[in-house]
């Protein structure tokens, strides 16, 4: 209830008591109780954790073009375990805090295509460890994604590891803050669908 709302019902309810001859609660009382009570409603806008203890940040659909037609290839969603202090996608990549990417499959990609999209994103934005790369996508050991399959990308803040998880793969972990950024970086940094990247973080206040 906003705090407009509060202060009519009191109003109404003061003159109410008027009416029937009780004395009337002094004005500055009315607006302490209008103001407790405004306060006591979260904002629209509030963010709140799950009961995992993350911010979910965001979600959005990964799309290409083969054959001039726009597919959907898989749909991705973030969480962060505290909240930037701007809402930016360069806040996200560089903030040292427990986060994770989570993305699901919408159709059947070849295994190796993934790999390599993994590999453009790197090389996008500039990161060029090639054995903590290999070691990461060393996960997808399977000769296909297949569609609702999921692949869940974490990072510890305590142990600075990232790990990855992919259903009908396999799991790597790879040491390293700089790694955690080069990998955030593939969505929320330089990409072909900068509008996906806004979407990972759109929720945040």
């Amino acid at each position: 209830m906003n705090p407009p709302a509060v202060r009519s019902r009191l109003a109404r309810r003061t003159r109410a008591a008027a009416a029937a001859g009780a004395p009337p609660l002094p004005l500055a009382l009315c607006a302490a109780v209008a103001l407790a009570a405004a306060a006591a409603v979260p904002p629209a806008w509030a963010l709140d954790r799950g009961a995992d203890g993350f911010y979910h940040t965001g979600s959005g659909i990964r799309v290409k073009t083969v054959a001039f037609i726009n597919v959907n290839v898989y749909e991705i969603h973030h969480y962060m375990k505290e909240l930037p202090p701007a809402k930016t996608k360069a806040a996200v990549i560089d903030m040292d805090v427990d986060k994770k990417i989570g993305f699901k499959m919408l159709r059947d990609v070849d295994t190796d295509k993934i790999k390599n999209a993994f590999r453009e994103g790197y090389e996008r934005n500039g990161y060029t460890n090639t054995a903590k790369i290999d070691k990461l996508l060393s996960a997808f050991s399977g000769d296909e994604m297949t569609e609702g399959h999921w692949t869940s990308i974490v990072y510890s803040a305590a142990t600075k590891k990232t790990t990855v998880t992919v259903q009908g793969g396999g799991t790597a972990t790879v040491d390293g803050i700089d790694f955690m950024k080069g990998t955030w970086s593939i969505w929320l940094g330089k990409f072909d669908q900068p509008k996906l990247g806004d979407a990972l973080i759109g929720l945040i206040p």
